[in-house]
């Protein structure tokens, strides 16, 4: 593997820093955009790439926040239509925007992320900017690029459609079940050559917004571990299979890790410790 040039990888920790505070709410719109913390995060990452580039470019650093999230309404809309999904254009007559209201409601603020996808796209974005992450009507439309008077017939139609919503959750494979059993029953047991064995010679490892490895090099990532009071849990997220990390006392996991196995080992790990914010907005059950 080719080491990142020391100017690099200080510029980039660099920019994390600035950033450390808007990424949450990053997530948070781009989560609900796509309805999945998973996916909302790989795109959260893409904006980041984005934005660090473009500045690397650019003769000074725009407005932040408000930059940040137009690349992240755009990157969000980029996926959404790689994935098939249908978008509109954010329009509106007069007569649409009749009963708005400008304070939110706490039912739209508390629903579920899943709900949110029965939104069409302009008013699910409208209603996360506005009510979720409460930026003022001028800021959603400048996120949005749309009117004023667009945002508030888009909120007035999606507040009404995400109260009537409902979702359903998905089902998983019992085999997958297993493996994941398995490997949470070593881990948790703190056998750590049974987990070491597990693991395929050629296994990816992505700590999210930290660093990858691939191969022997994975099997140092346990040596962490060794070292902390963690156990993992088996969870159903969002109509997948993951397992849910717990620090020692806690009630609530403290963030996330996807593992992919074949033939029983276990291929890619997909770690987000160092994206703990994931944790607040997930919806998950205990297997």
């Amino acid at each position: 593997m080719t080491d990142i040039p020391d100017s690099l990888a200080q510029a980039r920790e660099e920019f994390l820093a600035l950033v450390h505070d808007i990424r949450p709410e990053l997530h948070r719109y781009c989560a609900r955009l796509t309805g999945s913390v998973i996916e909302g995060e790989d795109i959260v990452q893409e904006v980041l790439a984005k934005a660090l580039y473009a500045m690397s470019l650019a003769p000074e650093l725009p407005p932040l926040r408000p930059w940040l999230f137009r690349i992240a309404h755009n990157a969000a809309l980029d996926f959404l239509k790689s994935h098939g999904r249908k978008l509109e254009e954010p329009r509106a007559e007069l007569e649409d925007s009749g009963g708005f209201v400008e304070g939110a409601d706490p039912a739209v603020v508390r629903a579920a992320l899943a709900r949110f996808l029965a939104l069409p796209t302009t008013q699910r974005s409208a209603v996360i900017l506005k009510d979720v992450l409460g930026h003022s009507l001028q800021e959603t439309a400048d996120t949005m690029e749309t009117t004023v008077m667009a945002v508030k017939a888009a909120l007035v139609r999606g507040r009404a459609k995400l109260l009537e919503a409902t979702s359903d959750a998905g089902r998983a494979e019992p085999g997958l079940i297993a493996e994941l059993q398995k490997y949470s029953a070593l881990f948790n047991a703190r056998d750590w050559d049974g987990v070491r064995a597990l693991v395929a010679d050629d296994c990816r490892l992505d700590l999210v917004s930290k660093s990858q490895r691939r191969g022997k090099a994975v099997r140092a990532y346990f040596t962490r571990y060794e070292k902390e009071d963690v156990q993992l849990r088996p969870v159903r997220l969002e109509g997948r299979l993951a397992l849910a990390a717990f620090v020692a006392g806690a009630t609530t996991p403290a963030y996330f890790v996807l593992i992919d196995f074949s033939n029983g080992q276990v291929q890619a790990i997909r770690d987000f410790r160092y994206v703990p914010y994931i944790a607040s907005e997930a919806v998950f059950d205990l297997i």
